[in-house]
């Protein structure tokens, strides 16, 4: 029986157990077997799966029906082989006539299109469809920043149950980012939320979720020192620098936040892991490498110059030897060729970063 139902789909079961009027069947003797909802007919399936030792995850329906399929087992009592025969058979046969599965309401298909509509559109469809969306599932896709800012009025109880409903990274992030004593106060919070019924847990997740979709939605992703950060770096050092004593002069926190966005050849010794470095000189072509150290090298206390000393310090000693002796026989570089060959190892960096292919690391890893 097991193998008969090997194609399980929770989509079938759901049309199954959207209780149509009462059907006959018949059994595959020609018997007639008694009328049946769908809401039985799905108790059935399901009590067979469990029965077989099948891993049934329930927890995927929506909860009304879970209730209704908890509530329509208890009511059923005995059911011969003919009805359990003909129930599978006609499960079976609804598989083999599936074509295509779409996700059930709009908060099914935004699950299906995350990530494919526009900001502006993907805040009004949630707003439309916020009672069908699982508010931890929400809340677990909102970034940290929004979350500490959605938290920071609330009580340290509630926020303990959030951190609780979160990953342990994310919230392990979370009460990193917390002041030292709301961070103690929540971390004890977690001690209390043992006891807590599921109702409320719900409620909780429902309120904090309906405040971060009542948020103005942003037009853009990154934040403003993060967006300005990346377009200085791709500007020459001279105008970086000018730029960011500006920025000092009218907004110190701001510039501060420009400051940790930028990523410059000299930030390479304190942003990348060493034993990324061969990943990177794999991306920069030789041309530009030689050229970059013939740049930075004669100044070796410089930033720039503990950078390339950074870099040659992790590949092999017989490499390192031929792109010094390399670069110099280069001799003096023009500003505006270090500049592009310089640039090109950042590039490859950030390239990499996006990618997923290595991680920089961060003032908190230090």
């Amino acid at each position: 029986m097991t193998q008969e139902l090997a194609p399980f789909s929770f989509d079938a079961l759901a049309a199954a157990a959207a209780d149509p009027p009462p059907t006959h069947a018949h059994a595959p003797s020609g018997r007639k077997i008694p009328a049946l909802t769908g809401k039985q007919k799905a108790a059935i399936l399901v009590r067979l799966l469990i029965a077989e030792g099948a891993d049934v995850k329930l927890s995927s329906l929506p909860e009304e029906m879970q209730t209704t399929l908890t509530e329509t087992i208890a009511q059923m009592r005995l059911v011969d082989r003919d009805t359990l025969s003909a129930v599978v058979g006609e499960f079976v046969e609804t598989l083999e006539q599936v074509g295509l599965s779409f996700a059930g309401g709009l908060g099914g298909a935004l699950k299906a299109l995350d990530g494919k509509l526009s900001p502006g559109a993907s805040y009004r469809l949630r707003q439309k469809a916020r009672d069908g969306i699982d508010p931890w599932e929400r809340i677990a896709q909102t970034d940290s920043a929004t979350l500490l800012t959605v938290l920071e009025p609330e009580s340290a109880e509630v926020a303990a149950v959030v951190l609780s409903k979160l990953t342990v990274t994310k919230a392990a992030e979370l009460l990193g980012k917390m002041p030292g004593e709301r961070a103690r106060r929540v971390a004890y919070g977690v001690s209390l939320t043992e006891g807590i019924a599921p109702d409320m847990v719900s409620r909780i997740g429902t309120s904090i979720a309906r405040e971060i979709d009542g948020r103005p939605s942003r037009a853009f992703p990154a934040a403003p020192a993060t967006r300005v950060g990346a377009i200085l770096n791709s500007t020459s050092a001279m105008v970086r620098d000018t730029l960011l004593t500006g920025l000092e002069e009218d907004d110190r926190d701001f510039a501060e936040g420009v400051r940790k966005a930028i990523f410059t050849f000299a930030n390479i010794p304190d942003r990348v892991n060493p034993r990324d470095v061969p990943k990177i000189l794999r991306e920069v072509s030789q041309a530009d490498l030689i050229v970059a150290l013939a740049a930075t090298l004669p100044a070796p206390d410089s930033a720039d110059g503990q950078a390339a000393t950074f870099l040659l310090s992790n590949m092999s000693q017989r490499m390192a030897a031929t792109l010094r002796d390399e670069a110099e026989s280069r001799g003096r570089i023009k500003p505006k060729e270090a500049e592009v060959a310089l640039s090109a190892v950042v590039t490859a960096v950030r390239n990499l970063v996006e990618a997923g292919e290595i991680t920089l690391r961060s003032d908190e890893d230090e």
